[in-house]
């Protein structure tokens, strides 16, 4: 890279939470920051809305190779995060197919790229503790077997492990964060943690009576995305490739986390939520919780929000943009 020149970074999946708050992020650190978009007829960039100027899209999709060779040579990288998957657990048993093309194939698609173009580009794999699934040991390291349980998990574990492979095959800088669940007022609506805090809005501001969901006792290892993302930038950064758990080391069930939703705002959970079988998986993991150990020694990272203050924020956040929509829906 020449003197003054800025790192340049290609972000699959930029307009997702997590590519959000990483382009943020690299934009702080002085990147040019390119994201890969799929063609559609409408546009949703209200993640990125604050930054959309500061950053280039490009369109492309993991699903067609040719596409994806072409952003890469384009842009030549220096730093390629591949964030982008069809992430929704619960939608990957109505569309297995699909979430096997996009989570599975999309990233051999985006390493066979860099392994044509440019093997000197630092590649990382967002992986997922849904790898576990019904885990054999409690907490999950970087050693502990996969045991997915969703057609989603079996997507992530082959990219993980075609990542192993591309980067003992071919020497190719690429790692994989194996990354807890991790949230933010960014997270998509149909996930719970979003359901739950919406759901305190809208019934704390009379617009809600009930908020219906599936296993309260499923156990998550919930983080801040914020945090999260600057543990993928410094995985790249390190003088050898290799994988990391990224987790905040505590666990919460989902009842938990509505304890402390409905409380901050005032209310009863258990008068406002009901048990929904609809909601339960048809293969449940019950409890994920990871050991960041190494990412803590080698990385020096450390997650600076805790759970309770997560869902606070969420909530507060949820409060605001509802109390907004009832504003301009009676103005």
């Amino acid at each position: 890279m020449a003197n003054g020149e800025r790192p340049r970074a290609l972000i699959t999946g930029l307009t997702g939470q997590d590519g959000s708050y990483l382009a943020e992020f690299l934009l702080e650190k002085g990147y040019e920051v390119f994201g890969v978009v799929r063609r559609s007829s409408t546009e949703k960039h209200e993640r990125i809305s604050h930054i959309k100027d500061r950053v280039t899209l490009l369109q492309g999709d993991l699903t067609d190779q040719v596409s994806v060779i072409d952003v890469i040579g384009s842009v030549r990288p220096r730093e390629v995060y591949n964030l982008a998957a069809q992430s929704f657990v619960p939608t990957s048993w109505n569309q297995p197919i699909l979430t096997g093309d996009v989570t599975a194939l999309g990233v051999t698609r985006v390493l066979e790229a860099i392994r044509v173009i440019d093997r000197s580009i630092r590649f990382y794999q967002a992986s997922s503790s849904e790898m576990f699934g019904h885990a054999k040991q409690t907490p999950q390291t970087e050693e502990t077997p996969f045991y997915p349980r969703s057609p989603y998990g079996v997507a992530k574990v082959y990219g993980h492990w075609i990542t192993v492979n591309y980067r003992e095959s071919y020497g190719i800088f690429a790692v994989s964060g194996i990354v807890f669940n991790h949230e933010s007022p960014r997270r998509g609506l149909e996930f719970v943690t979003r359901k739950i805090t919406d759901g305190v809005a809208r019934i704390k501001l009379g617009v809600q009576e009930e908020l219906r969901l599936g296993n309260l006792d499923a156990k998550r290892d919930w983080g801040y995305a914020r945090d999260y993302v600057r543990a993928m930038w410094m995985m790249l950064q390190q003088d050898e490739p290799d994988d990391y758990v990224v987790s905040s080391n505590r666990t919460h069930t989902v009842r938990q986390f509505c304890e402390i939703a409905f409380g901050h705002a005032g209310l009863d959970w258990e008068q406002y939520v009901k048990v929904d079988p609809k909601f339960y998986r048809p293969a449940e993991v019950h409890q994920l919780l990871g050991d960041c150990r190494k990412a803590r020694e080698k990385l020096g990272w450390a997650p600076e929000v805790g759970f309770e203050e997560l869902v606070r924020l969420m909530v507060d956040a949820d409060l605001k943009r509802v109390e907004a929509e009832l504003r301009a829906n009676s103005a």
